[in-house]
């Protein structure tokens, strides 16, 4: 009898084929589970105007947990070509449903380990281990934007800010606004999370990733959050560092790093960075995770030249398959695929063309099944 209902979520192009393999994985650790597959993505957007129908929110309110593929994205005049012409004068326009459900299910943590297999070919530098907090449902991502921007608002931002006379002297179908709005809850809440990781897991800092010496309120609010936080973990160092300097230091010290904590975007590039430095994204996964429900994910996209193909490596999907059984309190089975992956990787039998070799997606999959039996 299944033990935990999951949302299955393939999405788009190569998201079909790494939650394939994944599900092998799975299966072959003893994970009981109901999987309740769910429409999401790029062909329901096209098809019926909405990337995230109704039916899936339905699932995902009623399952443990979900799983999650890849999703395609396009720029909003690409979005808009493509929609069926049924809905092409209805005013509809394409959002993100990753982003979506991150917003409608509060899962306001997504959490990115970054750390180096042992003798993995593609490493930067062997023994990194950095695990990015990045905060999921505000800042530049939280999705408000104008273009053109309403009379009323450009007068109001006129009134509060001399800056804004620079930029209403153009006319107003040549301006575009993105709005970067953070709340003292959403900083606290996401700084508490990395503190939390760093004390469970002996992790002796924290590093905040930000700008405010430029984004000085949205900046501001950030930093004076972390240090009123950093005072109840007194066994933790913290730091701050620019997201444009991190970017630099990563690369040329990436082993005096452990935990790094941001806001939406600077957590989506920084995390990016890690995981290049411990192989690229076939090995970035990740938890969107909240109170009371969490999203797993490999962080690659779709890949729309691959999809089919059985190609692409599927150890970031599988590695979101460990992080997702040891969210649910199934930490023997997750720990023996974390083990089977390493192994993989130190013996280099079994690589992707991303890791220099000719294995498919499928053959990884039965590799990791393989080394179970000898983990």
């Amino acid at each position: 009898m299944a033990k935990y209902r999951v949302a299955w979520l393939p999405g788009d192009g190569v998201g079909i084929d790494v939650m394939n393999a994944a599900k092998v994985v799975l299966d072959a650790v003893g994970f009981q589970a109901s999987y309740v597959h769910g429409d999401i993505g790029w062909e329901f957007w096209r098809r019926e105007g909405n990337p995230l129908p109704e039916r899936t929110i339905k699932i995902l309110k009623e399952t443990d947990c979900a799983l999650f593929g890849a999703i395609t994205s396009k720029n909003k005049e690409e979005a808009k070509n493509e929609l069926d012409p049924k809905f092409k004068d209805t005013g509809l326009s394409y959002f993100s449903p990753i982003v979506s459900m991150r917003q409608m299910l509060d899962l306001y943590s997504c959490v990115r380990p970054c750390r180096s297999f042992p003798k993995n070919p593609l490493n930067y530098k062997e023994g990194i281990d950095i695990t990015v907090f990045r905060e999921n449902t505000e800042g530049l991502y939280a999705g408000i934007e104008f273009r053109p921007i309403p009379e009323e608002l450009r007068s109001m931002l006129e009134k509060h800010s001399k800056k804004m006379a620079h930029f209403n002297k153009f006319p107003a179908e040549e301006v575009a606004l993105s709005t970067r709005i953070m709340t003292k809850r959403g900083c606290e809440r996401i700084i508490r999370k990395a503190f939390d990781f760093a004390r469970a897991n002996k992790k002796p800092s924290v590093t905040l990733v930000e700008k405010p010496n430029v984004l000085r309120e949205t900046g501001g609010l950030m930093l004076q959050t972390m240090k009123q936080v950093s005072s109840d973990y007194p066994e933790i160092s913290w730091s701050e560092g620019n997201i444009d300097a991190m970017c630099m230091w990563l690369l040329k010290n990436p082993d005096r790093y452990h935990v790094l904590v941001a806001e939406n975007m600077f957590g989506d590039i920084i995390s990016d960075l890690c995981a290049q430095l411990v192989g690229g994204l076939g090995f970035a996964y990740s938890g969107n995770i909240g109170d009371k429900y969490a999203v797993f994910e490999p962080t690659h996209g779709s890949a729309p030249k691959y999809a089919g193909m059985n190609k692409v490596n599927p150890l970031a999907t599988i590695l979101a398959c460990m992080m997702m059984l040891d969210w649910l309190g199934e930490k023997e089975r997750a720990m023996r695929i974390q083990k089977a992956v390493e192994l993989i990787v130190l013996e280099g039998k079994a690589r992707t063309y991303d890791m220099g070799g000719s294995a498919s997606t499928s053959d990884m999959a039965i590799a990791v099944v393989d080394t179970l039996k000898r983990v």
